[in-house]
Order: structure tokens, then C-alpha cells, then sequence
């Protein structure tokens, strides 16, 4: 596993390997590696010849409160995890290399962000797709491993390689869960016991509105009052949104159909949960 820090030198190797017939799979992350990461890299080593991970806190996708300095790093365990995935290069480089200076242009998301956690988090797409655009144009995979975890932003990473014609192909790898269901998360660990002895309530009450969904019920406000009372009944988190949207489009449904998605996100006293279902209805 070789660590490269320079986009001159990552450019020259992965045009070389592209040369010589190499495939090569992409797994962008933030550091500070958890299992949801290693599936992405496992799921990247099983389809590609090389696999390669980007290491970078990307300040453009912070918002004014939001703590950049506070993100947590960890490069050497980093390191050693991807070492033990068979990862064959880390891109790490700083944020001057990256961003030596105020960019003259940048990525302006219209589509797919006014919902989910994306209300609350103006401008954060604008800066994952910004980044991905010079990530892409750096690494120039054929294949790019996004985690449904977050699906929203899958959704607004595969509306920008479709939009800007990247010829990459974006794989979506399924949460990763505990045995009790609840998927798994670095932020798990600020659960109270109490608290992680009800969080599994979550994806219990996504597999209910399913199976009424797969019985016939199409209605997303009736589908909502149920997970609402799940929740609420059997948790002391306080719930941020349910909300049932087409996918990718992210648009309202009067009366589900077709491909969508159900998203949650529920607060507890020191962690914020998402969690989501996609079903394709057609």
C-alpha cells in the first residue's frame, strides 16, 4: 500500500495504471475509518484490479456551525485498516494542496438537497459535489463506492456524474447493521446503555412501514403515523423527520409508487441517528 500526498504524483500513477489495463475502484472518505467504510473497500477489492481511498476533511462541506477542527483524525488507524483491506493506494493530501487557492469556480447542487438532512445543512452538498468533482478528475476511476447509509448524498453524487458525464460508475453497498438492527455508526457510541437498548426501535419501525407498504398501504402520511408511534412509544429519542420521497429525484409522492425512499432521523440526549429503507414498487 503506498500513501500519496501530491495530485501531480497521484495523477501520473493512476494514468499509468489506467494504461496498463488496470481497473480501479474508488472509495472516498473523511478518515476516521468505521466498518460501514470496510465494506465499501471490501465491496471495491472484490470488482476492481486496485483499489484506492481518498483521506480528506473537506472544509467546503462545513457549515458555519459546524466544527472543522473538531473532526476527528486518526490517520495512522486509518492506514492500518485500509492495509488490512488490500487497499493499494491512499490519496492524502492536505487542504493547500487541494485548495491552493479561492477556487474560481465551484459546484452549485439545485436538485435533491432541500430535504432530508440536507434542510438543515445549506451549501453542504455544493462542497461534496465540488470536492468530488476534483477527486474524480484526480483519481479517474471506473467504478466509485458510496454507502446507502447516506443516501441523499448518493443521490446527489449520482445526479452529478450523470449531469457532468463522468464515465464512472457509482456502486451503492448496503448499511452495514448490528445484529439487532440498528445500523452501525462511529456516533453509536455516544448512546447512552438505556438509549442503545432502544435505538434498534429505528429500523424495527422502518421493516413495519414495509411490510404495510408490501400489504397494499401507499398513504405517506398514514405510513409516517406509524413510525411516529413506534418511536415514540418505545424510545426517549425525539424525532427530527420521517419523510417518504421518489429516489433518486428526492421528490414528494401524493401517493407512493415507483422507486422510494423512507428516511428517518431521530435525536437522542448526545446523538443524532439516520437510518433509511429503499423500495423499488414497480
Amino acid at each position: 500500500m503506498k500513501v500519496i500526498t501530491t495530485i501531480d504524483e497521484m495523477q501520473t500513477i493512476m494514468n499509468k495504471e489506467r494504461k496498463n489495463g488496470k481497473s480501479i475502484g474508488y472509495v472516498p472518505t473523511m478518515g476516521f475509518l468505521h466498518e460501514g467504510h470496510l465494506a465499501l473497500m471490501k465491496q471495491a477489492r472484490k470488482d476492481n484490479d486496485l483499489v484506492v481511498i481518498s483521506i480528506f476533511v473537506n472544509p467546503l462541506q462545513f457549515g458555519p456551525n459546524e466544527d472543522l477542527d473538531s473532526y476527528p483524525r486518526d490517520f495512522e488507524h486509518d492506514s492500518m485498516l485500509a492495509n488490512e483491506q488490500h487497499v493499494d493506494y491512499i490519496f492524502y493530501p492536505s487542504v493547500k494542496e487541494m485548495y491552493p487557492r479561492p477556487s474560481s469556480v465551484t459546484v452549485t447542487v439545485n436538485e435533491r438537497t432541500d430535504v432530508l438532512c440536507g434542510k438543515s445543512r445549506p451549501g453542504h452538498f455544493d462542497g461534496v459535489a465540488t470536492v468530488l468533482t476534483k477527486l474524480f478528475h484526480i483519481i479517474l476511476p471506473d467504478r466509485a463506492y458510496f454507502g446507502l447509509k447516506d443516501a441523499q448524498q448518493l443521490a446527489v453524487v449520482e445526479g452529478l456524474v450523470n449531469d457532468f458525464h463522468f464515465p464512472i460508475e457509482i456502486i451503492p453497498v448496503p448499511i452495514v447493521r448490528e445484529n439487532d438492527g440498528l445500523a452501525k455508526s462511529s456516533r453509536n457510541v455516544r448512546l447512552t446503555e438505556k438509549e442503545r437498548e432502544q435505538a434498534p426501535v429505528l429500523y424495527e419501525s422502518l421493516l413495519h412501514a414495509e411490510r404495510l407498504i408490501l400489504e397494499g398501504e401507499r398513504d405517506p402520511k398514514m405510513i409516517s403515523s406509524v413510525i411516529e408511534g413506534m418511536i415514540t412509544e418505545n424510545s426517549d429519542g425525539v424525532i427530527d423527520y420521517i419523510e417518504m420521497y421518489s429516489y433518486p429525484m428526492l421528490k414528494e409522492l401524493p401517493s407512493l409508487q415507483g422507486k422510494v425512499i423512507i428516511a428517518l432521523a431521530v435525536k437522542f440526549s448526545n446523538v443524532r441517528l439516520i437510518d433509511n429503507l429503499i423500495l423499488n414498487l414497480e
